[in-house]
């Protein structure tokens, strides 16, 4: 293994921490637009309590080390001295075969440190090629505990983390997820289609938003289904001309070819990415181990592992089902799977329009992408004989564990003029006696008072942009 010079580390250490110098971030990054998250997860950094530290956790290319280097910008700004925030890139070649107390030992000298622990803020960019990663930081969590330790990882730091105990009580996490729609209006200057107002919910006044030009928004929801969820896309129309080379080489083939099979030692990825495939092709509908076993020819065993990996990389979402009486399953056999972006779609086959099969598909894959980590979200399926219902997403209130909340995504306004037609969402709210639910539609906005209660009907682009505004809140 290569010794390199200390001169030629603690200069490179220089060259990543510009503000040192001359007290701004790369330019490149200062111009980026920040996510919505940026807010939320400050106030996790600058609150962080004594011998804690941060893991920003997320899928590759969601920003995650744009949105170090923002919140770098905000200490500047908030006062904290230059040379008490220290950023290190741990993949760089430099550093190889180093310990994290290292890599803390040159950032101090290379900073010219005060010897003094307060105050300091130390970014680690891509944590997870650091091996036993987890067991370094609960180390310097120890050693240092004034200082506000922050790490980034992709894929595999979030897979590890899942499988190990050594940072517990040490490690919180704060997941960014692919650009929600909310997000996306503001990166391609969209917001201007969106107005906050005062809406009628369910009979009472409250505040929400309105679209100005519906049109407009539903032709800028399309495009996000298509190239909406990663920053990088949507700043490049070059790369939107081919998103399949930059989201399935850059990102999907990375996670499928080199972080899973590098974490678990698969040997042959080829029954790992044919199954992810076939849930990119199926996102949003009902799958079971015993139909993709039979499917695909790979073994059910094997199948429920890849799945649980291909969660644990942020490229999927199980949905959990329950009965017509909102009662969960002991033995889990069938389940949703949504992809997590649903522009993964088009990279992997290509760009949708309306009129395509897998379209409804698809929205309804994005309008769940902007539920955030949500676990009371389940779906409703039953079968009685020759009667069988479903419901797309039903919430469980988190104290009774009974439903206050359903809701039917439809890209159409078909069923604003024959709500009687949505015989399975009537027929769950009559038997769980729930008063209210939400169909979403093309274009149509209004409610119908139903039998058994009152449907309020919401075009599909502004719901899931407020849902994505409620999801940002609610990681405050």
């Amino acid at each position: 293994m290569v010794n390199f010079p200390e001169e030629q580390i603690l200069k490179r250490m220089v060259v990543d921490n510009p503000w040192w110098s001359n007290g701004a971030i790369f330019d490149d990054f200062d111009t980026m637009k920040p996510r919505m998250f940026l807010q939320p997860f400050m106030e996790l950094v600058t609150n962080l309590p004594n011998g804690r530290s941060i893991i920003l956790l997320g899928p590759r290319r969601v920003g995650k080390t744009v949105m170090m280097f923002h919140s770098i910008k905000e200490l500047l700004l908030r006062g904290v001295p230059q040379r008490k925030i220290l950023y290190l890139s741990v993949d760089a070649p430099l550093y190889s075969g180093m310990t994290l107390e290292d890599m803390v030992e040159y950032l101090f000298k290379a900073s010219k440190s005060d010897g003094c622990d307060e105050g300091y803020y130390i970014f680690f960019d891509e944590i997870q090629y650091l091996k036993n990663w987890e067991t370094h930081l609960k180390v310097l969590c120890d050693r240092y505990r004034k200082i506000r330790f922050i790490a980034s990882g992709s894929a595999a730091a979030a897979l590890k983390m899942k499988s190990i105990e050594s940072g517990a009580g040490r490690f919180t996490h704060f997941s960014l997820p692919p650009l929600l729609f909310c997000e996306y209006l503001t990166m391609v200057d969209a917001t201007g289609l969106i107005a906050p107002t005062n809406v009628n919910w369910f009979g009472q006044t409250s505040p929400g938003y309105d679209a100005v030009d519906l049109a407009s928004l539903n032709e800028k929801f399309i495009d996000y289904i298509n190239f909406g969820g990663y920053p990088e896309v949507v700043a490049s129309m070059q790369i939107r001309k081919n998103p399949g080379r930059y989201i399935k080489e850059d990102i999907v083939d990375k996670v499928l070819l080199k972080d899973l099979p590098g974490l678990y030692g698969i040997n042959d990825t080829r029954d790992l990415y044919r199954l992810f495939i076939h849930i990119v092709f199926r996102s949003g509908e009902e799958f079971s181990y015993e139909d993709l076993s039979k499917e695909s020819g790979i073994r059910k065993e094997t199948i429920r592992k890849y799945i649980d990996y291909l969660e644990s990389a942020f490229l999927i979402k199980i949905l959990h089902k329950i009965d017509e009486n909102a009662r969960r399953f002991q033995r889990v056999t069938t389940f949703k799977i949504y992809v997590t972006n649903p522009s993964v779609f088009a990279a992997v086959f290509s760009p949708l329009n309306q009129s395509d099969g897998a379209f409804n598909h698809l929205v309804e894959t994005a309008v769940f992408c902007q539920f955030g980590g949500n676990d009371d979200v389940y779906y409703a399926n039953w079968k009685k004989g020759r009667i069988s219902g479903e419901v797309d997403f039903v919430r469980l209130g988190p104290l009774s564990q009974k439903p206050d909340r359903a809701v039917e995504i439809k890209w159409s306004d078909r069923y604003y003029k024959y709500p009687g037609e949505l015989k399975s969402l009537l027929s769950f709210m009559q038997t769980n006696k729930l008063q209210r639910a939400v169909v979403t539609t093309v274009n149509d906005v209004g409610s119908h008072t139903m039998e058994c209660g009152e449907l309020q009907f919401v075009p599909t682009a502004l719901y899931a942009y407020t849902k994505g505004i409620e999801s940002v809140k609610i990681s405050s």
